[in-house]
């Protein structure tokens, strides 16, 4: 799985939590669970764009 591929996967995967989240027959247990889910697949997320950040930056160097 390439990074941009991963990233915009776990992007749509914490968009349908939210949509799940915000569903008011959801028992305090799912919406606990959902979140956790959540906010794991965005710290993922936010770690591969990171590092596409620094990839892009040592490339920048690299031409400089």
């Amino acid at each position: 799985m390439s990074e941009e591929n991963g990233f915009e996967k776990k992007i749509a995967r914490a968009k349908e939590i939210l949509e799940k989240l915000m569903n008011p027959e959801i028992t305090l247990s799912e919406s606990v669970t959902l979140y956790k889910e959540g906010m794991k697949e965005l710290k993922e997320a936010t770690k591969l764009l990171e590092e596409a950040k620094l990839q892009f930056e040592e490339l920048n160097k690299e031409e400089s």
